[in-house]
């Protein structure tokens, strides 16, 4: 590219480093202190990430993807190939973090995460809209600081981190026109790059990839009418029948009854609502007769530059792609089960077209969300932006805006976001949605939390918004520029979250004490626990990792996003752990088992070289901390706050 065609790109770019600087304010004043999430929550473990990958690749000069910080009496590095591990950002963090510190080098990656993001939502935008600059910068501040990704930012940051999305999509619009192997090399990458960020990324990845390749390949025709297939009558019956068991279990007349003699027992709406809706879309498609129209097969040279763009996504992925293929072998991969009715729901229907929950005047008029329920906030939000929609249904109104592809990938991801049932107003109507069955095809069930679809739904929105603002130019050119002034205040207005909510990132005093000692000894933090995303037991925290950080010792404990059951059962064959579990989850032990613990501390002392025992008082039952005392025959050394440090006699530091 010549200097000049860089110049829209480095001005663009500018401006979102400036908007990024007013939407995290007061962030800048703080970055070194603050943080946008809290450290007691998946904040800690993402900033625990990025000093994890730098501690085991310059300090310990060992691979940066396995790590004997965390679960460090099993026997065995952990790998870290399930966990949520951004690398991405890992990568940016490590030439910064022993000049910056760990919280001021997250903090910078966070905003250079979210102008990365917006800048190649704006190339994507620009190419797709034919170089209409000016609405692409809009489109790309509209997805950085669309609410979705907002909400994300207080305690899932690999989410935010969504410019490889852009990028894919950006990518495959240039295989299709050049048909070039460096396109498709790009597109490779652009998958790769995706799971560096999130794992989830590159599922989605291959999702849009597979849409966009029907949208080439078929198309539906439509031909409503009515129908003289045989049978439909049947059908209309059993929509009737079925129709009034539901409203009959609605009025809570559920119960045991008999169908020609057949006993049958109906209580819930789970598969009543489920076989009504199959006979209701079955009834619509015999209405609909769609027909699918092929256009052939792909070319030889489109197969073969899928399969360079594959390769070129696995070479890059090659030592992620290594250690999960070790996993698979040694039986440490995890694969969480899919249940019927309890995995994870989805957003909420009105979620998607709801106000900005991080603007200050919802805040005031609604409640604090983000305050009140934090987990909730940062899952299930999902609006794609009030003033977003509505110029694009203006467009689709008065301009003649006609984008079918964007439409259809709009409405895709925005329905598999609802879940495998669909809530409205928090109320569940068990009608299941398509995430109902898609969540149990092999690589796609990897994504377990339907709600994180909505990021793709919110970044087709904002290319549909650019569409829509480049339609509106045309139809009326004498008006764009106040049209685009216009919307961009409107959008500034709507989107704007400041002042953020900040959080303080300081770690207690105690740390520093055990970061003072030089020798290689463990440390125990109480409550006691392992956990992961999908199991716990004991009560560990994330927190926990986020003062590793400081004191750089090793923790019995851990939390991943995946925790093999190889490893809960090593943590189990320990006595002293297997105790120490009980207690943290306030299970009352035997007066003999108090006992054989006790014996067996002196032993356990020595094997894990504990020197230091940080009791949260707040957390910890108070027989849990009897025993530790007890057994580990500890000394009260300091306190800082809820984190009391007591030092094992037995393995004291010696006197200076």
């Amino acid at each position: 590219m010549t200097r000049r065609a860089w110049r829209p790109h480095l001005a663009a770019v500018l401006g979102y480093v400036l908007v990024a600087v007013a939407f995290s304010w007061p962030l800048l004043p703080h970055i070194t202190t603050h943080l946008t999430g809290d450290p007691g929550g998946d904040t800690g473990v993402y900033v625990w990430n990025q000093w994890v990958f730098q501690h085991e690749a310059w300090v310990e000069r060992r691979n940066p993807l396995t790590t004997e910080q965390i679960f460090s009496m099993t026997g065995r590095p952990v790998d870290l190939t399930q966990h949520n591990y951004t690398l991405f950002a890992n990568l940016l963090a490590f030439p910064l973090m022993r000049t910056l510190g760990t919280v001021a080098t997250f903090n910078v990656v966070y905003l250079a995460t979210v102008v990365l993001t917006a800048w190649m939502t704006f190339v994507l935008a620009r190419r797709v809209t034919g170089g209409a600059t000016l609405e692409a910068w809009l489109a790309g501040a509209a997805f950085a600081w669309a609410p979705v990704l907002v909400a994300r930012s207080t305690g899932h940051y690999s989410l935010v981190a969504a410019a490889p999305l852009a990028a894919f999509i950006w990518s495959l619009h240039r295989v299709e026109r050049s048909e070039s192997l460096r396109d498709s090399i790009l597109a490779g990458v652009s998958v790769a790059w995706a799971a560096s960020c999130d794992a989830y990324y590159a599922v989605y990845c291959v999702l849009i990839a597979g849409i966009y390749l029907s949208s080439r390949l078929l198309r539906l025709q439509w031909r409503p009418g009515p129908s003289k297939a045989p049978g439909r009558w049947m059908l209309d019956l059993s929509i009737l029948l079925v129709g009034g068991l539901v409203l009959g279990l609605v009025a809570g007349r559920g119960g045991r009854f008999e169908i020609f003699g057949v006993p049958v027992s109906v209580r819930g709406l789970w598969a009543p609502m489920f076989l009504l809706t199959v006979l209701v879309v079955a009834r619509l498609l015999i209405y609909l007769h769609p027909q699918v129209v092929s256009y052939g097969l792909p070319r030889p040279r489109a197969l073969g530059l899928t399969v360079a763009a594959g390769l070129a996504g696995m070479v890059v992925l090659s030592p992620t792609l290594y250690g999960a293929a070790q996993r698979v072998i040694d039986g440490s991969w995890v694969s969480p089960p899919t249940y019927w009715r309890s995995s994870p729901r989805g957003v909420d229907l009105l979620a998607l077209v709801a106000p900005n929950p991080s603007h200050p005047f919802v805040r005031w008029l609604a409640g604090d969300a983000q305050a009140a329920a934090p987990t909730e906030f940062v899952e299930f939000t999902a609006a794609l932006g009030l003033v977003t929609l509505a110029v694009v249904a203006f467009a689709v109104w008065r301009a003649g805006l006609r984008a079918r592809g964007w439409f259809w990938t709009l409405g895709i991801f925005a329905a598999l976001s609802l879940g495998p049932f669909i809530h409205v107003a928090g109320v569940n109507t068990y009608v299941p949605g398509p995430w109902a069955l898609l969540r149990y095809v092999p690589v796609v069930n990897l994504t377990r939390m339907p709600g994180r679809f909505a990021v793709v739904a919110a970044l087709c929105a904002c290319v549909l918004f650019a569409l829509a603002l480049k339609a509106i130019g045309e139809r009326w050119p004498h008006r764009r520029r106040q049209v685009l002034a216009t919307v961009a205040v409107l959008l500034a207005i709507e989107l704007l979250p400041t002042p953020r909510p900040l959080y303080s990132a300081a770690i207690p005093s105690v740390y520093d004490t055990i970061r003072a000692d030089t020798r290689p000894v463990r440390i125990l933090e109480l409550p006691f626990g392992i956990r992961d995303g999908v199991s716990s037991e004991g009560n560990f925290s994330a927190r926990y990792q986020f003062y590793q950080t400081r004191h750089e010792k090793k923790l019995i404990g851990g939390y991943l996003s995946r925790v093999s059951a190889r490893r809960f059962r090593e943590i189990r064959e320990s006595p002293t752990l297997t105790g120490l579990l009980a207690l943290s989850e306030r299970r009352t032990l035997p007066d003999a088992e108090v006992e054989r613990l006790l014996g067996r501390a002196p032993g356990f002392i020595e094997r894990a070289r504990l020197a230091w025992v940080v009791i949260h008082p707040s957390q910890t039952p108070p027989a849990l901390e009897a025993f530790a005392v007890r057994a580990f025959d500890l000394e009260r050394v300091a306190a800082d706050g809820d984190a009391v440090l007591y030092r094992t006699r037995r393995f004291a530091a010696p006197e200076r």
